[in-house]
């Protein structure tokens, strides 16, 4: 049976919050009722989704999406924002990606040089506005 649970995918052992599940049940019956994001949403998931409040009695939902569906969801954009804030009462939706790092001594290099220079242009710079 294809359920809204299919909709969500966590971590193991952890549960989804009801929040999560109300955004997991959105994209579902999107998936079932809507024609045009039928055939794109029928592989698309969603990690987690977080309310926020933003000001003013607004509140906005972050959604956050696994890096490898990124393709998939940046073609449903902004139709599937637009049917999100309709199922979700007017509120603000925002799209995230979900990125881990890989624990290769490659990439911990590559992250340590990455860090290295933004720290050498920081520094250039304020060296330079001291001038």
């Amino acid at each position: 049976m294809y359920t809204s649970r299919q909709k969500i995918h966590k971590d193991k052992d952890v549960e989804p919050t009801e929040f999560e599940e109300t955004v997991a049940q959105a994209l579902f019956d999107l998936e079932n009722t809507n024609s045009d994001l039928k055939s794109e949403l029928k592989d698309l998931y969603i990690n987690s989704a977080v309310q926020m409040d933003v000001s003013n009695n607004r509140k906005a939902v972050v959604i956050h999406v696994p890096y490898r569906l990124r393709k998939g969801f940046r073609k449903i954009h902004v139709k599937l924002v637009r049917e999100l804030e309709k199922k979700l009462s007017g509120k603000v939706c925002l799209r995230l990606l979900s990125c881990s790092l890989m624990r290769h001594p490659c990439a911990v290099r590559l992250a340590l040089v990455a860090f290295v220079i933004s720290l050498s242009r920081m520094w250039l710079s304020l060296l330079l506005e001291g001038l």
